[in-house]
């Protein structure tokens, strides 16, 4: 008898067992009416890097930052030492000075030769006055033209002197500013608002040409990839309105857009011939968090935060109450 009890016992268990099974698997095979209409896929939270460039070469001074820290757009992140980019600067002022003073004196020397020049003309024309009333020799009349043509090619090539000065000047300028901006590109800024990710040199170490300083998240840039089959992606454009659910936050849904459609399937079939093989296409989608959202709560974004993405494929559908619970306040979003 005792037996027969357990046994029915037993029986009891695995009925309940195999109900709350069947149950489970007609909920995952079955969706909540919820979301009908809207499509899904899982994904993390990413945020773009920006990679801090260093210009020219040179070895790090100064690093302003740690891994961790928050930074705001043009904030200053590290430096390059410049002692050989000023020592040439100094150099190409003074070639600017010089210059400069040359072309005072040869501008002086127009002056004299502008005074020498109206003289040989005084002389060449009574000259040639006098010669055709035969009072001078012809000599004396060709001595007075030879030096009024010669002091006009000397009034001619001291102007162009002047010329070629200026540009010395312009030539020498332009080689200070190429160096302040040499020594400009030597500090390196923050080109947006974020965190640091990744510092990738250290004080006093040499960093080359193009070699990359540190690693900057852009967090007003803040997104998740899912993928998502033809039928679906045909149905949603940019622009879309989405929501993401983070598997640490279930209660909260965040207001999000659709950024991105990959125009390329990213799993395709060797052979495509059957609707239900083109069903097996699946296109990338790009999720992007609203931005005045990220502002406002840009200190608590993380990456790599697992979760859902849920996008609507009828705009005029409303979303069902699971995803109309927004952040309104600091309090709700702790991402």
């Amino acid at each position: 008898m005792l037996k027969k009890s357990i046994r029915n016992g037993i029986y009891i268990v695995l009925v309940i067992v195999l109900a709350a099974v069947l149950f489970a698997a007609q909920q995952y095979l079955n969706p909540s009416d919820e979301l009908e209409g809207i499509a899904s896929g899982n994904g993390r939270i990413e945020t773009t890097q920006v990679n801090i460039t260093a210009k020219y070469g040179g070895r790090i001074t100064h690093i302003y930052v740690q891994e961790g820290d928050m930074v705001k757009k043009g904030a200053l992140l590290a430096q390059l030492d410049t002692k050989e980019l000023e020592a040439q600067l100094m150099v190409a002022h003074a070639k600017v000075e010089q210059a400069k003073q040359s072309k005072k004196y040869a501008e002086a020397v127009v002056l004299q030769k502008e005074s020498d020049h109206r003289q040989k003309e005084k002389n060449y024309r009574r000259s040639k006055s006098l010669f055709e009333s035969k009072s001078i020799s012809l000599f004396k009349f060709e001595q007075d033209e030879t030096a009024f043509q010669a002091s006009s090619a000397a009034l001619q090539a001291a102007r162009a002197q002047v010329t070629s000065y200026d540009a010395a000047i312009q030539a020498a300028e332009a080689q200070v500013e190429t160096i302040k901006v040499q020594i400009e590109e030597k500090s390196l800024y923050a080109p947006v608002s974020g965190r640091v990710l990744y510092r990738l040199v250290e004080e006093g170490e040499m960093i080359g040409s193009g070699g990359h300083a540190l690693v900057v998240l852009n967090l007003v840039d803040t997104y998740m990839t899912i993928f998502l089959p033809t039928s679906q992606v045909g149905l949603i454009d940019i622009g879309s309105e989405a929501r993401i659910v983070l598997d640490a936050l279930p209660d909260i849904a965040i207001p999000s857009r659709v950024s991105f459609i990959s125009p390329e399937a990213q799993f395709t079939p060797k052979e495509i011939e059957t609707a239900s093989e083109r069903e097996k296409l699946m296109f990338r989608v790009k999720v992007k968090i609203d931005a005045p959202l990220l502002k406002k709560h840009i200190e608590k974004i993380k990456t790599g935060l697992p979760g859902m993405a849920y996008i609507r494929l009828d705009r005029a559908m409303p979303w069902p109450a699971a995803l109309s619970r927004v952040p309104k306040t600091e309090d709700k979003v702790r991402q």
